[in-house]
């Protein structure tokens, strides 16, 4: 008998109770529509915890920053402020949405691109500045002066690491100055040493490898003896995020489920997904070709696992930890967490509108949201959804006897408009009325791609939280860190 592909997703608190509260979760969606965004902000500030208690373990200190750009949610980014971690914000707007929710100056960096607007806003509130290149500093130095702005401290923004006898080099980047032209840039520094303080350096690498995260911190470590030996008093290393999320609940169906879908790719089996989708892979003369475009759903060491993970592993040419490294130099450690920082901190629900059977057995679910509502897809995540039955209670009390292949599709007037391309296997058929819920969407898939397609609106977003009668709720950006205090009935 064939194993169903199930991809189960992993559930926790506060996720596990909430889905348990069907009636509560079906009474937001007639009230406000489909789909609609559900945030626990009380959750992101125990992921916080979880990264300082790494620190501690290796007893270390510095900033803990939320990558806003995640999630736009205002009761998130109010949730945060009170617990005392740091802010990355990547854009004019979001530099002044964190301030608006409480993030003091000090608690601010400012990375990516930055228009003229931006780099202003950012030196004249004494916000850090992570510095792409000469030519953006030239910028701030020039706008600095121009507008008798106090100085600016800044990281320096590094990529492209390499180490001597080290076969591992760190990929290509967009985003900062090569490692090997740091001296240049500190030229421009000196130059311009009344408008600008370099307070350390930083790197933000696209990948999960943990050789190249070593060689660019240890790399990172080079460099900031680079500028003390120029007379600078540096203190700071900020290696990003990337730390990423285990979403499945169980690595064996992910490993059965991606070698079949290596077996579709090759035709030896049926397809798995709409129209032979097979995300990447390809048959060539009976020969596989391409890699899997997909994020690895299942990761046994993700979050702050993972960055206790590599501060336990040793620098590639200096052999001692990570962590040591930092501690002999009294170094503080940052770190930019967007995706790991929202794990379990969000769902997004969406109603059934027509559930048909198809000529080949399967099933066609139309649902009342398009694929840029939840752009699980978009980002390569693959996992199933839940389905909260009208009036039944979750989980199902009786056991499923079998399983019904589906493909989710949009309310879209577009062939690709598809909520997953794959054919999705779920113990229990949903009916109109119905809701599917998506777990743990709060990093990058609930509002990252939104837009008015069609004219129809964007999924509203509300804040959940536990008081004295159970779960409660207020829309995003009327929620506020009192109200799921302690206190919260005297509020």
């Amino acid at each position: 008998m064939a194993v169903p592909l199930f991809l189960d997703p992993r559930i926790e608190p506060p996720l596990t109770p909430l889905l348990a509260s069907s009636r509560f979760l079906h009474d937001l969606v007639d009230g406000l529509g489909s789909p609609l965004n559900v945030v626990v902000p009380d959750r992101i500030a125990e992921n916080v915890a979880g990264f300082r208690s790494v620190y501690r373990s290796h007893h270390l200190e510095g900033d803990v920053s939320f990558a806003h750009k995640a999630n736009r949610s205002s009761a998130l980014v109010r949730r945060l402020a009170a617990t005392g971690a740091a802010m990355d914000v990547a854009s004019l707007g979001e530099l002044q949405h964190a301030l608006a929710c409480g993030f003091t100056p000090d608690r601010i960096g400012a990375t990516g691109p930055k228009e003229p607007e931006f780099l202003w806003l950012a030196a004249l509130t004494g916000v850090t500045v992570h510095i792409e290149g000469q030519a953006e500093l030239e910028l701030l130095a020039a706008l600095v002066r121009r507008h008798g702005l106090p100085r600016v401290r800044v990281l320096l923004r590094l990529s492209e690491f390499s180490g001597t006898a080290v076969k591992v080099l760190s990929r290509r980047s967009r985003f900062g100055l090569p490692a090997a032209e740091l001296a240049g840039l500190l030229d421009v520094c000196e130059r311009h040493h009344e408008a600008v303080e370099v307070i350390g350096v930083s790197y933000h690498l696209d990948t999960i490898s943990l050789d190249e995260k070593a060689l660019a911190l240890e790399g990172c470590v080079r460099a900031m003896d680079e500028c003390r030996a120029r007379g600078m008093r540096p203190r700071v290393i900020d290696i990003g995020g990337g730390f990423g999320v285990n979403y499945l609940a169980d690595g064996a169906q992910w490993e059965h489920y991606t070698s079949q879908l290596t077996l579709a790719a090759m035709g030896r089996r049926e397809p798995l997904a709409w129209r032979n989708h097979s995300y990447g892979l390809s048959s060539e003369g009976g020969t596989l070709r391409g890699s899997l475009e997909l994020y690895p759903s299942y990761r046994p060491v993700a979050g702050a696992d993972y960055l206790d993970e590599l501060l336990r592993s040793p620098a590639p040419t200096l052999g001692r930890p990570l962590a040591t490294l930092l501690l002999e130099n009294l170094y503080d450690l940052c770190v930019e967490p967007g995706r790991a920082l929202l794990d379990q901190c969000g769902l997004t629900l969406a109603r059934v509108l027509e559930a048909r059977r198809e000529p080949d057995g399967t099933h066609s679910i139309r649902l009342a949201m398009n694929a840029d509502d939840c752009a699980l897809e978009e980002h390569g995540i693959l996992m199933d959804p839940i389905v909260l039955h009208r009036g039944k209670p979750w989980p199902a009390t009786e056991n499923a006897t079998e399983s019904f292949g589906v493909h989710l599709h949009g309310n879209l007037c577009l062939e690709s408009d598809l909520i997953t391309r794959r054919l999705v296997l779920l113990p229990r058929l949903p009916a109109p009325g119905d809701l599917l819920a998506f777990a743990n969407t709060a990093g990058y898939c609930m509002d990252f791609n939104a837009q008015h397609a069609q004219q129809r609106p964007l999924a509203r977003k509300v804040a959940a939280y536990q008081g004295p009668g159970g779960w409660q709720w207020r829309l995003d950006d009327q929620y506020w860190p009192i109200h799921s205090a302690e206190d919260a009935h005297e509020v």
